[in-house]
């Protein structure tokens, strides 16, 4: 039977939160902020290995107390310059122990509040689907495309329209090939999947998976982790 293993791209500096310190470091209710996207994934007994993808020249990793994770989790230290290129990397290094059709979920280290039935839900779903899947949260605001000068062009329809989560989940090998054809400007998997004509299923989760990009996302996160699993 197919494994399931997850893989975290960590290798990013986080520039946007405006820091010296690399966002997945940053430290929420008392961890840094990529433990709680590892103990999120931990708890979906299905993943058999946590698979950390860091730059090369990483020096804060070493800084934690990982123990105890050592039979469930590889740290590799292959980073590429983009996130598509991490990904690669960490596929291409993967490949001495997984099979073609595993399946690999790759999530963002900056994502803390995974909730344990939507992984679960996109573990059910996805594993029997052709070509895997993605969580994802229907569109709900009014949306509108600005011009040049930052005012309104126009407003797009959102009927249809779904703002893309992670854990994205897709075969081993399809992946890394999609990956390879679809270079560094991918931000997010499921992208270089659908350059290859394919159309992968969405599994819907919530505004709880949010992703930490800002300071006062921190804040957000920590009140959402208080009840995450009430």
């Amino acid at each position: 039977m197919s494994r399931f293993h997850a893989l975290i791209p960590a290798a990013g500096s986080g520039s946007r939160m405006g820091g010296v310190l690399p966002k997945q470091y940053l430290e929420l209710k008392g961890l840094p902020l990529i433990a709680h996207a590892l103990i999120a994934l931990a708890r979906e007994p299905r993943i058999d290995r946590l698979v950390v993808v860091l730059s090369p020249d990483d020096a804060w990793w070493g800084n934690y107390d990982w123990s105890g994770w050592q039979d469930r989790m590889q740290v590799l230290r292959c980073g590429g310059a983009a996130r598509a290129g991490t990904v690669l990397n960490g596929l291409q290094a993967m490949a001495e122990w997984c099979a073609a059709d595993d399946w690999v979920l790759v999530h963002d280290a900056a994502r803390p509040c995974l909730p344990g039935e939507a992984l679960g839900r996109l573990l059910d779903i996805a594993a029997d689907d052709a070509v895997g899947g993605l969580l994802a949260v229907p569109v709900a605001d009014t949306l509108k495309r600005a011009d040049a000068g930052c005012r309104v062009e126009v407003t797009v329809p959102r009927a249809g329209l779904w703002q893309a989560q992670t854990p994205q989940m897709f075969r081993h090998g399809m992946l890394r090939d999609a990956l390879r054809a679809a270079g560094d400007d991918m931000t997010d998997e499921a992208s270089a999947i659908e350059r290859m004509g394919l159309h992968p299923c969405l599994v819907e989760c919530d505004s709880r998976n949010l992703k930490v990009t800002y300071p006062q996302d921190l804040r957000l996160a920590s009140l959402i982790l208080e009840h995450l699993n009430d």
